[in-house]
């Protein structure tokens, strides 16, 4: 068959069959061609019988510069590559090299790095012994392409994985890699594994402090942690992300598995961050399910949980400015105006702030995107109805409606009707959601404008009117007062 040598053993049985058929039905016995047959005719030695080619079957295109040119380019950069090299050799003789000899280079420059190039980076598997380490990282993942309301969702991902078994906890992060996003991303994992390996190992967690004094708090602060779930703390040399090599070649199984789910499901929008968070712990739950018996060996080794997590968020002072909103980690958040003037004290959680004013909570609200406002309509509502115009060119004015049903109505109203108008319905309705519930309103404004129709406003105020019940008419008969003498004795 062409491109396939023939071996003693084909040989061997052609001569035999040859005995008593004829060259073609020989040769189809062992699976040879004719003409090899004709050319095995003459042949009185095996083929592994042959003395191996020592010669050229054609000049060496290379030998003109390869030891004048070539060898001093590699031995004064040997990460120089062939096509790099081939490259330089057309520069210098124009009309001499072609991209034909490319293949020929490749192979002498491979021959060449074998026998005289630099050392290689040697890899060192490792044994790891059941729940004696388990290991954090932060991988970008906005490659994955996912985007949230239309948006494209520009995050981290925190990653917890132990080295023995494999198992893994998988957090979205919203910010970059900081002490915070450790402390909940790993909490939330040893909670969910119900147990804690005897040492952690992280990276050098560089992006978290500028200074010396935040370098020595952190790992201040990372120590603590660590201690606090029995486990011994350890970090990465600075640049040296393979010293947690474990972790590093399961970001890219972690974004190979969402990737492969996100073609599954069809797309890559998600209505809202907790939709995207469930769907990666469901893929995460998959992963995880693939390896239960190592998990189940690795779960029997673990450390014992505290009877409690620890305070995971970072408290800062924000001011409520004139406009009733303060800002914290770039992000603005609205507070009744009663608040405006005012300092708090905020706790930054990984998913939420809390505002603290003399110790008591003011507001709770989820963390957001950077630069994304997080606005209560409530807490705007008294200023907008003394000032509705304002609403027109609010720079927060779509971070304002509660769900999409209200910001379709206001693009509705402004298209059709004078802005004065369009401010004073808008903010009607908002005050109607306040009363009577921002869903069941936001339902009606949907039907309304699937019937391109636009709100009136004063019937939706009587078809959400509280219901007053009729009282029934009682007619109460009063008996005499002689009817009183009768019932003790007393006559008149």
């Amino acid at each position: 068959m062409p491109g396939k040598r023939v071996t003693d053993h084909q040989v061997i049985k052609y001569k035999q069959y040859r005995q008593r058929l004829g060259q073609e039905a020989a040769a189809a016995k062992v699976g040879i061609s004719e003409r090899t047959a004709r050319r095995l005719e003459g042949l009185d030695r095996l083929p592994s019988q042959r003395a191996p080619r020592t010669w050229r079957t054609r000049s060496d295109p290379l030998a003109a510069v390869w030891d004048a040119e070539v060898l001093p380019m590699l031995r004064g950069a040997p990460g120089l590559t062939a096509v790099t090299v081939l490259e330089e050799l057309q520069r210098r003789h124009p009309s001499d090299y072609s991209n034909a000899v490319l293949r020929t280079l490749q192979r002498r420059v491979r021959r060449w790095r074998a026998f005289e190039g630099p050392e290689r980076e040697v890899f060192f598997a490792q044994q790891h012994e059941p729940g004696r380490l388990g290991l954090s990282d932060f991988t970008h993942a906005t490659e994955l392409g996912v985007r949230i309301g239309g948006v494209r969702f520009e995050h981290l991902l925190y990653q917890f994985a132990l080295a023995y078994s494999g198992w893994r906890h998988v957090a979205v992060v919203l910010g970059g890699e900081c002490f915070l996003d450790l402390s909940a991303g790993l909490q939330d994992a040893l909670w969910e594994l119900g147990g804690s390996p005897h040492e952690h190992r992280t990276d050098s967690l560089s992006a978290a402090f500028r200074n010396l004094a935040e370098r020595e708090d952190l790992t201040r602060r990372y120590a603590w942690l660590c201690a606090h779930y029995g486990m011994v703390p350890s970090r990465n040399n600075r640049g040296a992300s393979h010293e947690n090599g474990s972790i590093e070649a399961r970001h890219g199984t972690l974004k190979h598995f969402v990737d492969q789910a996100l073609l599954l499901r069809g797309n890559r929008e998600f209505d809202s961050l907790e939709a995207y968070r469930h769907f990666l712990a469901e893929v995460t739950a998959r992963a995880n399910g693939r390896i239960a018996k190592a998990l189940a060996v690795e779960r029997a080794c673990l450390r014992p949980l505290p009877p409690r997590r620890t305070n995971e968020y970072e408290e800062v002072d924000a001011r409520v400015t004139k406009f009733a909103i303060f800002t914290v980690r770039a992000v603005p958040y609205s507070v009744p105006s009663r608040l405006v003037g005012h300092r708090l004290k905020v706790r930054v959680y990984a998913d939420r702030i809390e505002a603290m004013l003399g110790g008591v909570c003011v507001l709770r609200a989820p963390r957001a995107l950077r630069g994304t406002p997080v606005i209560d309509f409530r807490h705007v509502l008294p200023a907008l109805k003394r000032k509705p115009g304002a609403l027109v060119r609010w720079r927060m004015r779509d971070a304002l409606f509660p769900r999409t049903e209200y910001r379709d109505t206001w693009r509705r109203l402004i298209e059709r009707l004078p802005e004065a108008r369009a401010a004073k319905i808008m903010v009607g309705l908002l005050e109607l959601a306040q009363t009577a519930g921002e869903a069941d309103v936001a339902h009606r404004l949907g039907e309304i404008g699937d019937a391109g129709e636009l709100p009136d406003l004063d019937l939706l105020r009587a078809e959400f009117a509280p219901r007053i019940p009729l009282q029934p008419s009682v007619q109460v008969h009063l008996p005499p007062l002689a009817a009183y003498d009768r019932l003790v004795g007393v006559q008149p």
